[in-house]
C-alpha cells in the first residue's frame, strides 16, 4: 500500500481494523503510541505498523498521513459501537466538511467523488512538510504539530454532535498561547524563539485572527478543554517548545511543573512528559531534518535567509526601480542599519515593502500566509543593494 497513490485509504483501512482486533488499545495507549512515533510532535518517524514488524519504506509525509488517518479512524471506532468502514470514512469527511464551511480550504466536491477519494485529498491538503523549503507554503514548518487538534475536535464532534470548529478554534488558541508563554520562560532568549512563536501562529488551521491574550498560565481558558488527552497534549507541546534547544533551565522546569498542576495532570505524568520529549529529540535527531541543528528554527531561518537573498539578487534591478520611487522607505531602511526603528516607522516599512512585493511576481512568497515573518529579511538585505553613494552620504550625515 502506497500512501501517495490513489486508493490508499480503502486498501489500508482493513489492515488497520485487523491491527486493532489484535491489539488492546485504549485512547490513552493510542496517544502514547502516536507520541512515541512523533506524530504529536509534528515529526512522524514511525507508524503503528512499524511495531507490527512490517518493514515499510514510507517517507515522513506518508507516515504522517497514516498516523493522522489511524488516529481519526481509531477515534471513530472507539466511540461508535459496531461502526462500519464506509460510515467511518463518511463521518470523517463530514467532520472536515463542517470545518470547510468556515475555512473554504478543502473544496470538497460532493457527489463527484467517493468519500474515500474525498478523504485522501483532504488529508493531502492537511499534511505539509518543510522540505524542500519554500517550494510549499513555508509557514507549515510547524503545522503537523497541531494536527492532533483535528483528532480531538473529531472526538468532540462524535460525542456531542456539535459543530467542531469552535471547539478546535478554542483548543488551538490555548495551544498557541501556551507555547507563547512557554518560550517567554527562557532565561536566555534568542531571536529564533520569537520566530518560533510566529511560525506556530502562521501554521494554525482554525484561528486566522489569533491574538496572544494570555500573559500567564492562569490566564489560559482551559475550562472548555475537558478532555484528559487534550490537556496532556497542551503539556506535550509546551515541553517541545522549551526543549527545542535541548536545554531545560530552572525557569522552564518550574513553568512545566506549574502548567502541569494547572492542567490537573499528575506529577508523575508531568515528569514523564519532560523526560520523553528530551529522549525523543535525542533519539531521532538524525532522522528528522529540522532537528539536525542546534536550533530547528535557527536552521529554518538561515536556510530561508539564503533563499531570500537569492530572490533579491535576481530581482535587483526591478527592486532598485521600485525603491527609487520610495524615498521615505529607502531612508528608513538605511536608518535601520544603525538604530532601532520606532513602531510607526516599522509599520511604514512593512506596508511599503508589501506594496513592492505585490508589484514584483518573484517576491510573491512574502504575500503568502505567514510570509510576514520573512519581511525583516528584506530590510536586512535591501540596504546592501543601495548605491554606494547613498551609504557614504548616510555615514557622513550620521557622523556630523
Amino acid at each position: 500500500m502506497n500512501p501517495s497513490a490513489s486508493g490508499w485509504i480503502q486498501k489500508h483501512l482493513p489492515y488497520f481494523l485487523e491491527f486493532l482486533d489484535s491489539h488492546d488499545y485504549d485512547e490513552r495507549l493510542m496517544y502514547r503510541k502516536l507520541r512515541e512515533h512523533g506524530f504529536i510532535y509534528g515529526a512522524s518517524v514511525a507508524t503503528l505498523f512499524d511495531d507490527s514488524g512490517i518493514q515499510l519504506k514510507w517517507t515522513e509525509e506518508e507516515k504522517t498521513k497514516i498516523n493522522l488517518f489511524d488516529a481519526l479512524a481509531f477515534t471513530y471506532f472507539d466511540s461508535i459501537v459496531n461502526g462500519k468502514e464506509e460510515d467511518c470514512i463518511t463521518a470523517i469527511v463530514n467532520f472536515y466538511r463542517l470545518i470547510d464551511k468556515k475555512q473554504h480550504s478543502f473544496h470538497i466536491q460532493i457527489g463527484k467523488e467517493t468519500v474515500y477519494d474525498q478523504l485522501e485529498k483532504i488529508i493531502q491538503k492537511r499534511i505539509q512538510t518543510n522540505e524542500p523549503l519554500l517550494k510549499k507554503n513555508f509557514s507549515h514548518l510547524i503545522i503537523n504539530a497541531l494536527l492532533f487538534v483535528d483528532v480531538l475536535a473529531f472526538d468532540h464532534f462524535l460525542l456531542t454532535g456539535d459543530n467542531p470548529f469552535e471547539y478546535g478554534k478554542h483548543l488551538e488558541g490555548v495551544l498557541i498561547n501556551t507555547v507563547w508563554i512557554a518560550l517567554r520562560q527562557k532565561e536566555l532568549k534568542e531571536q529564533y524563539d520569537e520566530l518560533l512563536i510566529k511560525l506556530f501562529e502562521s501554521s494554525i488551521h482554525y484561528n486566522t485572527d489569533i491574538i496572544n491574550k494570555a500573559q500567564t498560565i492562569k490566564d489560559l481558558d482551559i475550562d472548555p478543554v475537558d478532555h484528559e488527552l487534550a490537556r496532556t497534549y497542551i503539556l506535550d507541546l509546551a515541553a517541545l517548545a522549551v526543549w527545542d534547544d535541548e536545554q531545560l533551565d530552572k525557569s522552564e522546569f518550574i513553568f512545566l511543573q506549574q502548567l502541569g498542576d494547572f492542567l490537573e495532570i499528575p506529577p508523575s505524568e508531568i515528569q514523564e512528559t519532560t523526560d520523553f520529549v528530551h529522549e525523543f529529540i535525542g533519539k531521532n535527531r538524525a532522522d528528522i531534518a529540522y532537528l539536525n541543528y542546534s536550533h530547528p528554527v535557527k536552521h529554518f531561518y538561515l536556510q530561508t535567509s539564503k533563499t531570500v537573498s537569492t530572490l533579491i539578487l535576481r530581482n535587483k534591478n526591478r527592486l532598485l526601480q521600485e525603491l527609487d520611487q520610495s524615498k521615505d522607505l529607502v531612508l528608513l531602511l538605511g536608518q535601520s542599519t544603525i538604530r532601532d526603528l520606532n513602531e510607526d516607522e516599522k509599520s511604514l516599512v512593512k506596508n511599503q515593502l508589501i506594496d513592492i512585493c505585490k508589484s514584483i511576481p518573484s517576491l510573491a512568497i512574502f504575500l503568502l500566509p505567514g510570509g510576514g515573518i520573512l519581511l525583516p529579511l528584506l530590510t536586512k538585505f535591501i540596504p546592501q543593494l543601495l548605491p554606494s553613494a547613498f551609504n557614504e552620504n548616510r555615514r557622513t550625515k550620521d557622523e556630523k
